[in-house]
């Protein structure tokens, strides 16, 4: 690959990432949903609509430190979004759940994601898709924490 390539692989790359962060702003924080962030948008999503999950495992989803996410569920409790309880068998222990307006927003969030795959790999065969996939591992290999020498 030559040096122009690469170039323009970085350029790309920081102008998709700015590009999505952007759009996600947009597309998600409408006028229902003026009260939230992306970030709170992003802890409603690792909470999810499943069971229950503790702080522990949310903050590990979001690599973020338990304090850290403490103070944003403050915020999201305040506004409705979400619920904790103590755990039934170790009170030490804080389980979340989504409310219905947590589980609302939830899905907004989720059907933007959904289209930005569509849009993604609407043109894409199966081995593109494939090569896809492994530039986008690669790269969340290369962006995870451990990797950070920042």
């Amino acid at each position: 690959m030559g040096k122009d390539t690469k170039r323009s692989l970085n350029v790309l790359l920081v102008n998709l990432f700015n590009h999505v962060m952007d759009m996600e702003t947009r597309a998600v924080i409408t006028e229902e949903y003026k009260d939230l962030t992306n970030n709170d948008l992003h802890i409603i999503e690792a909470v999810g609509v499943e069971e229950p999950r503790n702080m522990s495992a949310i903050a590990a989803r979001l690599t973020v430190t338990v304090s850290t996410l403490t103070t944003n569920m403050n915020g999201l409790e305040k506004k409705g979004y979400i619920r904790r309880e103590r755990g039934q068998e170790d009170k030490r222990v804080v389980y979340v759940t989504l409310t219905d307006k947590g589980r609302k927003a939830f899905f907004h969030h989720r059907d933007f994601h959904k289209r930005m795959i569509r849009a993604i790999v609407k043109d894409l065969n199966e081995d593109e898709m494939e090569i896809l996939y492994r530039c986008l591992t690669n790269l969340n290999r290369f962006l995870e924490p451990e990797n950070d020498t920042v």
